[in-house]
């Protein structure tokens, strides 16, 4: 009972309070408008720098982000477009200093010509045409083919023997394979010789010619062919054998 009375006193006098008008002010007892410029106002202040007052317009352009664009920013479009203004108000002056601009007209003289050889009279129809008929023109063909030299081919000459040794020639003389043993050859010939000695030459062709000359394929002094094959440092006589066959 005592509870329930005790409400219904608290709503009696809250019935009776009087009421507060809304004045719209914001924080600080102002509206928020001119609390946010105050306050950037402060923060500006703070950091040394000076706000446009309430109001003003900037008056430079806006570029399409909403931002200021400087004259060095312009697009490549809006660059070209200046230059072909200056240009062609560099062609009025000229014009207003005597010089007529260049129209485009077919009464205009034909330009100077840089190379006037132009193509070979033998392939202009035209050039020829007046020149001579085609009964004169079969008679000069038939003239310069009278005159056509078959060469025949001539046997190569025999190269004196004091050249030293060939390599084509040993290559088309030898009928075996690359690995097949035909010559013996001595222990000391090991693989590690025979690597650092074929290292010396610069192609195998160097080698295998160096090896006939110092007594190979019988001999070989400097283990260029340790398999005893007739062929040193990996040189193979098959390119030469297949030329001779095409």
């Amino acid at each position: 009972m005592r509870l329930t009375l005790g409400f219904v006193v608290m709503a009696a006098l809250a019935a009776c309070a009087p009421a507060i008008p809304d004045s719209g002010a914001g924080v600080g007892f102002e509206d928020y408008e001119t609390y946010q410029r105050e306050k950037a106002a402060r923060e500006a202040a703070l950091a040394g720098e000076t706000l446009p007052p309430a109001g003003a317009i900037s008056s430079e352009p806006l570029d399409a982000t909403g931002g200021a664009t400087e004259a060095s920013e312009l697009s490549e479009a809006e660059r070209i477009a200046a230059e072909a203004e200056a240009a062609l108000e560099a062609a009025g002056s000229g014009a207003a200093s005597g010089d007529e601009p260049l129209v485009a007209s077919p009464s205009n003289p034909a330009p100077a010509v840089v190379n006037d050889v132009g193509i070979s009279r033998e392939n202009s129809f035209d050039a020829v045409d007046s020149e001579r008929s085609i009964e004169e023109d079969a008679a000069r063909i038939a003239r310069n083919r009278e005159r056509y030299e078959v060469v025949q081919p001539e046997e190569v000459g025999t190269r004196p023997g004091d050249v030293g040794p060939n390599i084509v020639e040993y290559a088309l003389s030898s009928k075996h394979p690359v690995g097949t043993q035909l010559y013996s050859r001595s222990a000391f010939a090991t693989e590690a010789r025979h690597v650092r000695n074929c290292a010396e030459y610069s192609s195998p062709d160097q080698a295998q010619l160096d090896f006939l000359r110092k007594g190979g394929p019988e001999r070989d002094r400097m283990a260029l062919d340790p398999d005893g094959d007739g062929y040193a440092c990996d040189w193979d006589p098959a390119p030469f054998r297949r030329a001779l066959a095409d």
